[in-house]
């Protein structure tokens, strides 16, 4: 994923407005490192990595500049999450982690079983996806 976060960092290097502050590139490329991990580490809670980021590192930049930084970044992490969804599924993450369900037991343990890939789950907690969904129709129904 370091490719990913240097890939966007070196096209983004270049706009970037040092008289912000001193510091104004590492802040850059530490914002780009931290939304990559949080993305591959974080994938399910995650929302909306490609905002995140530009809010997080907007200021460090001119606004003539600010659209060009947007697609930037929105290409950048469309491409890694994309690259993540093409990964195998072999009960391992990008970092050599094993893959656990997102849900927790009743006496309120993590599960320890293995997810599914389209959504986190293991085959006994299905349900708690489906309530997600539902979730998800409810705020763009109230939006």
């Amino acid at each position: 994923m370091y490719q990913f976060s240097r890939g966007m960092y070196r096209e983004l290097a270049k706009d970037v407005d040092a008289s912000v502050c001193e510091e104004a590139h590492q802040h850059v490329l530490h914002a780009c490192e931290q939304n990559i991990e949080r993305l591959v580490g974080d994938r399910h809670y995650f929302a909306r990595p490609a905002r995140t980021l530009f809010n997080d590192i907007r200021r460090y930049f001119p606004m003539t500049a600010q659209a060009r930084v947007w697609s930037v970044v929105q290409r950048y992490v469309a491409c890694a999450e994309e690259w993540l969804d093409r990964l195998p599924q072999n009960g391992i993450d990008v970092n050599g982690q094993p893959l656990q369900c997102r849900a927790t037991t009743r006496r309120g343990t993590a599960c320890q079983r293995m997810p599914l890939p389209h959504n986190g789950y293991c085959p006994s907690h299905q349900h708690l996806a489906e309530t997600e969904e539902l979730d998800d129709v409810r705020e763009a129904i109230a939006a």
